[in-house]
């Protein structure tokens, strides 16, 4: 199937690349199909791999006349090789891996620019890499579970990457999950990121000047305003996103967390904060101490283990857990 489309697409190149270009019946004769598959073939040519093809209406006959007159273009189509763009096997496994964690953009158009990007990197492989490029692919088999649902979104993302690079500011209709309203607003829109299968935004808002975050699918509608904004000197997405535990940034708190020896291992096995410690007992149970901010993800995370995390410091926030728990139990009583 491969072949004989990349044969399709050579024999077309060959034939606009004729001083007399081609009609569309001549497109349609040599690669023995429809006229409006030669159609899809020019608009592959132009969409997927970026041929400049012109066309002009032709004297004798009243037939469009498409050209391909750049003969460098065809050259490049023919020689290019994985080699030429400098990547390596394991520099391919990587982009594949990276697909596998796209799987937030499921459904959308993004999803489609995502699968023809990776669709000409099958293309342009060198021999005898077919066989190692399929194995690859059965590698990674990423999970959609809890992954948000971006559909009909593609427009509000690509407006904010726009405003993001041109450094502009929008006016967005929002809802607010908290008061579960729609609000208006404007906001300096500064850094994507992505946490738990959702996509956030970084901005900062026009009206306050603090720097928030925005669930991107509560975005209702967004417009680009023509108004520019200064990216702010001392904001650093990074190490806020590294200091906060989920995406929810506050204060900088330090708690401290006992597991018993049944949930060790699991616990040590990840990293939880990037300023952790973990302190082992004699009994195998391990008491975790982390500096991070953003107690209301914390404390879900030390609910979600039940009886097998304790609380340990900071005092006033240990009574505000074991009320949860009363809370909790009153459920089932």
């Amino acid at each position: 199937m491969r072949g004989r489309r990349m044969k399709k697409l050579f024999d077309a190149i060959n034939l606009l690349a004729q001083p007399c270009g081609a009609t569309i019946k001549d497109l349609a004769k040599r690669l023995e199909t429809t006229d409006r598959q030669a159609y899809r073939t020019i608009e592959t040519l132009q969409d997927d791999f970026y041929f400049v093809i012109t066309k002009d209406q032709a004297l004798l006959g009243n037939e469009v006349r498409y050209y391909l007159k750049e003969k460098d273009q065809v050259t490049s189509f023919k020689n290019m090789k994985v080699a030429d763009l400098n990547l390596s096997l394991p520099e391919v496994i990587s982009l594949y891996f990276l697909k596998g964690h796209a799987r937030l953009y499921q459904g959308t158009e993004i999803e489609t620019e995502i699968n023809r990007a990776f669709a000409k990197l099958d293309t342009f492989v060198p021999d005898g890499f077919e066989k190692r490029l399929e194995k690859v692919k059965t590698l990674f088999s990423p999970s959609s579970q809890f992954t948000k649902d971006y559909t009909g979104k593609e427009k509000i993302i690509d407006d904010l990457t726009e405003a993001m690079l041109q450094q502009k500011t929008c006016q967005i209709e929002y809802h607010s999950f908290g008061d579960d309203k729609l609000k208006n607003f404007k906001i300096d829109p500064l850094r994507f990121f992505e946490r738990n299968g959702g996509l956030y935004a970084f901005m900062r808002s026009t009206s306050f000047g603090d720097i928030r975050i925005l669930a991107v699918e509560r975005i209702q509608s967004i417009s680009v305003l023509d108004s520019t904004f200064d990216y702010p000197k001392d904001f650093d997405p990074d190490t806020l996103l590294d200091n906060a535990f989920g995406i929810f940034y506050d204060d900088p708190i330090t708690v401290k967390v006992r597991f018993p020896a049944e949930q060790a291992r699991y616990i040590q096995e990840r990293r939880w904060a990037k300023d952790q410690k973990i302190t082992k007992a004699k009994n195998g149970s391990i008491t975790l101490t982390m500096n991070t901010s953003g107690w209301y993800d914390v404390k879900r995370w030390i609910l979600s283990f039940g009886p097998d995390a304790e609380l340990l410091e900071p005092a006033e926030m240990r009574e505000e857990l074991n009320a949860a728990a009363r809370e909790m139990t009153a459920l089932y009583e």
